[in-house]
């Protein structure tokens, strides 16, 4: 099994966004909820020394960049949005690896949620 890098994590959990998502007629002309998790790789250790959030990774902006892409997206599958989200953080944030565990809440009769959970590095699927 694969083993991410052995640094720090910055989580962010249950981050809930309105979106168009889905295949069926109903899902393109209704908003739905879908549920981020991330687990994103970051040194903290020189935040933790400073006390200064320009040195570390700054969850809230994040949170702020993914909420306004899901928010404008419209896509059929929840792993294409899974993959381009992962794409923003890896792309545009001091990241070199993260888990991302989308989910879309009640989308199945009788279970909490369905989605995806995918791995990705800054060079690309985990293999």
């Amino acid at each position: 099994m694969h083993r991410p890098p052995a640094h720090d994590r910055v989580f962010i959990e249950a981050l809930e966004v309105e979106t168009i998502i889905g295949i069926y007629d109903w899902e393109r002309t209704q908003k739905q909820i879908v549920s981020l998790d991330l687990e994103m790789d970051a040194n903290i250790a020189h935040a933790a020394l400073t006390d200064q959030i320009d040195q570390t990774l700054n969850y809230k902006q994040v949170a702020k960049r993914l909420i306004g892409f899901i928010e404008q997206s419209e896509f059929q599958l929840v792993e294409t949005l899974a993959q381009r989200c992962a794409e923003i953080v890896l792309n545009e944030f001091p990241v070199e690896w993260l888990r991302l565990k989308l989910s879309k809440p009640g989308a199945v009769r009788g279970s909490r949620a369905v989605g995806v959970l995918i791995e990705r590095t800054a060079s690309g699927p985990i293999q």
